[in-house]
């Protein structure tokens, strides 16, 4: 099982949002470069890294603060927020970028999630935030009629990497993570899932491992000390 330490980034701070509420932001580092090196030195294979300002605008907004994180660690990096065209999808990956995550596209242009996995295999994932299992867009500020399932069927051989399906009421509150619907949603689809929002104890990840979910972003948890990553890392290898 594959974590992923997860940073968030708003006026290029590394920061975490209550249940996706932008007026709702805890700020945990100033140096989002010197917070990716701390998850790299503690063992993180692969980082996370949101521009939360970029999913609003609609363009990348935390590039200065993404390209310093590049600069900091060797490891792979996937990114989301904002990205909404060809151009941003071919441009991200020239900087270093490993993997791109399309949320909002996948939704309103599902075309572009289609012709991305072609032109770069195994590199584009898709985003897919629900909110009472209809998917949120737009940086979680619009809820659509679509269900998060329909969303991601739509993609099943079309050569996604993965599908991030984060549970929006979960997101930064601490209550753990919605295990029965994350895994019930990956046992539905054969893209690869990674279960996001709500992940805040060993528990947590020892039971989506269990339920046979692939990956995990590690948010609020790590940075609070709820989950040492160490740990996390270690019961996540575990056989």
């Amino acid at each position: 099982m594959i974590l992923y330490p997860a940073i968030d980034l708003k006026g290029g701070q590394c920061v975490r949002l209550l249940r996706g509420d932008m007026d709702k932001v805890t700020v945990f580092n100033a140096d989002p470069a010197a917070q990716a090196r701390a998850f790299v030195d503690a063992g993180a294979q692969w980082l996370h890294i949101v521009d939360l300002d970029g999913a609003i605008a609609g363009k990348a907004v935390n590039e200065i603060a993404v390209r310093s994180i590049l600069d900091a660690v060797k490891v792979p990096v996937q990114l989301g927020g904002g990205i909404r065209d060809r151009d941003a999808i071919a441009r991200w990956f020239g900087t270093g970028i490993a993997r791109v995550i399309l949320g909002t596209a996948a939704l309103a242009n599902p075309n572009l999630v289609t012709s991305a996995c072609r032109e770069f295999p195994a590199r584009v994932a898709v985003g897919i935030d629900a909110r009472n299992g209809k998917v949120a867009v737009r940086g979680w500020v619009e809820t659509s009629e679509m269900t998060a399932l329909d969303l991601a069927r739509r993609f099943e051989d079309a050569g996604v990497a993965a599908i991030i399906f984060t549970d929006i009421d979960r997101d930064g509150a601490m209550q753990g993570v919605n295990v029965e619907a994350t895994a019930a949603f990956a046992a539905q689809i054969t893209i690869p899932v990674i279960a996001s929002g709500g992940v805040s104890s060993l528990d947590d990840i020892r039971t989506l491992k269990v339920r046979n979910v692939p990956g995990a972003i590690l948010g609020r948890a790590l940075y609070e000390g709820r989950i040492d990553l160490s740990a996390a890392l270690a019961v996540a290898g575990a056989p």
